[in-house]
């Protein structure tokens, strides 16, 4: 395996990037298009400058930022300089972001001002955050440095030589169930995971990708950023996603990659201006985190023109990714499964239905946190994902559902996904999020969440009495909520613990 031989880390792949695609265009960000030799001049730049502000070898720099081209100039030069990056959910409020700046004990932030109106300087310093702030875009308040200002302190500094097995991230779970944990991972692992998943998603050099996942998340980082080095692709990152704006820049910088979670796509698919948008560029598609639909994965390939549509199957404790759909499936395969294990990474369902991954892509651990780390991954090298799935006789796994998103209705086990994928079978509804709710009788009982298809109206006994007709009753849904959109994380999952809270109330 070529990352893993070769390459080793990610300060090797930026060198192999610059001698195999050199001149070829890198990075486009607004004014900038940089070649990727002029992508690896500004991120050693950016490693003389942190080395020049104290950060050596395995210290902790932290990433509090959208996706902006010095985002990727900070994560490489954080790298070359044999630093270990924090990335930070931009969605976070001061508390958040301080209780990971303070877990991780990193020595230095860089940030923002003025991106969607949030202050992160002054919710930093709110929080009682007292490390160095370097502002990436924005005007820099008193007592932080400007990044023309910090990149000036570069001074031809020795980098230090950074190899597999050292730390290139400590990547905060989104800790929806409590605190954050810091899920650890080496060079040697990001690098080897991701020259995979760019081979089986057929990702190649002159493809244009729109980063539209988040660089803070496994899926903008490593199978955006890391991806485009590996593969010679340009990477175009994009802060905010909105269906508008994303139908206008495919044929403004001829978009041939654009992955990101089934909502975006359905967002895309649902919206007025596409019919007469050009989206002719369009190759590749790769999505994952919930269940599809067939219909998705055909209507992708139909009015989006994408030739490959690749789905598969991760966390952010096995570097994002266990199992991929190969490139030639057929659409059900697509829709209906996560594919099958990825080289030299076995995946396995315990007695519970539980899915177990084991490899080189599991994680070293959780931060300062062996006791954690003991429950993830057994003795046997075995990380219990807390995913339910099946499996079928090639070794394809569906995930049906999370061990924790599970209700029990009158002693059945109902799956929201299961029931959320024979929801979106409704010539009606766009989106559908199902969670349990408290019930006297029962025990619990399901609440769908619906996001109508544009110019249609869902009529919420309607659909109870439609669902009586094609699905057990247990899965049912007791009532149905019609809501304008559903409540995403900056990754696209949909925020679950939000509609427990309101089905509940």
């Amino acid at each position: 395996m070529r990352g893993d031989l070769e390459w080793g880390s990610v300060p090797g792949l930026v060198r192999s990037a610059v001698e195999r695609f050199a001149d070829s265009e890198a990075i486009v960000d607004g004014d900038v298009r940089w070649t990727f030799a002029q992508l690896a001049d500004a991120a050693r730049q950016a490693a003389e400058a942190l080395v020049a502000s104290g950060i050596v070898r395995g210290d902790r720099v932290s990433i509090w930022a959208p996706n902006i081209g010095e985002w990727v100039v900070a994560l490489l030069g954080i790298h070359l300089a044999g630093a270990v990056v924090v990335p930070l959910n931009t969605r976070f409020k001061g508390d958040e972001a301080a209780y990971i700046l303070d877990k991780s004990g990193a020595r230095l932030v860089f940030t923002v001002q003025g991106f969607l109106d949030a202050d992160y300087v002054g919710m930093l310093r709110g929080a009682g955050v007292d490390a160095p702030i370097v502002v990436l875009r924005g005007e820099a308040p008193d007592g932080t440095t400007a990044w023309a200002d910090f990149l000036a302190r570069a001074d031809g500094a020795q980098l230090p030589d950074v190899g597999r097995g050292d730390l290139s991230d400590v990547m905060f779970t989104s800790g929806t169930t409590g605190r954050p944990k810091g899920v650890m991972a080496t060079h040697g692992q990001s690098v080897r995971a991701f020259e995979t998943w760019s081979d089986v998603v057929g990702l190649r050099a002159g493809d244009r990708y729109l980063i539209v996942n988040p660089f803070f998340h496994t899926f903008g980082y490593k199978a955006g950023i890391l991806a485009c080095l590996i593969r010679g692709a340009t990477i175009v990152p994009h802060a905010v996603f909105d269906p508008t704006t994303v139908l206008a820049r495919i044929p403004e910088e001829r978009i041939s990659m654009l992955p990101g979670p089934p909502a975006l796509f359905q967002s895309i698919l649902n919206h007025p201006d596409l019919p007469g948008a050009d989206v002719s560029s369009l190759r590749l598609a790769v999505t994952g985190a919930a269940v599809i639909p067939v219909e998705l994965v055909e209507r992708m390939q139909k009015e989006m023109g994408f030739e490959t549509v690749v789905t598969g199957y991760g966390l952010t404790e096995c570097c994002g990714i266990a199992t991929m759909c190969r490139h030639d499936d057929d659409p059900e395969t697509i829709a209906r499964t996560s594919g099958r294990a990825i080289a030299d990474v076995e995946v396995v369902l315990a007695d519970d239905g539980e899915v177990l991954v084991r490899g080189y892509n599991v994680m070293q651990g959780y931060w300062e946190d062996p006791e954690e780390t003991a429950e993830a991954i057994d003795a046997d090298g075995w990380l219990h994902t807390g995913d339910i799935g099946v499996m079928d006789e090639r070794g394809y796994i569906a995930i049906t559902d999370r061990k924790k998103d599970m209700f029990i209705v009158g002693g059945f086990n109902a799956y929201p996904a299961e029931i959320e994928n024979a929801l979106l079978a409704h010539p009606e509804v766009a989106q559908v999020a199902v969670v349990g709710a408290p019930d006297e009788r029962l025990g619990e009982v399901g609440v769908a969440f619906v996001v109508p298809k544009a110019g249609e109206t869902v009529d919420p006994d309607a659909l109870v009495a439609w669902s009586r007709e094609h699905m057990a009753n247990y899965k049912v849904p007791r009532r149905v909520v019609v809501v304008d959109e559903l409540p995403l994380n900056a990754s696209g999952k949909v925020l679950k613990y939000e509609l427990r809270q309101r089905a509940a109330g």
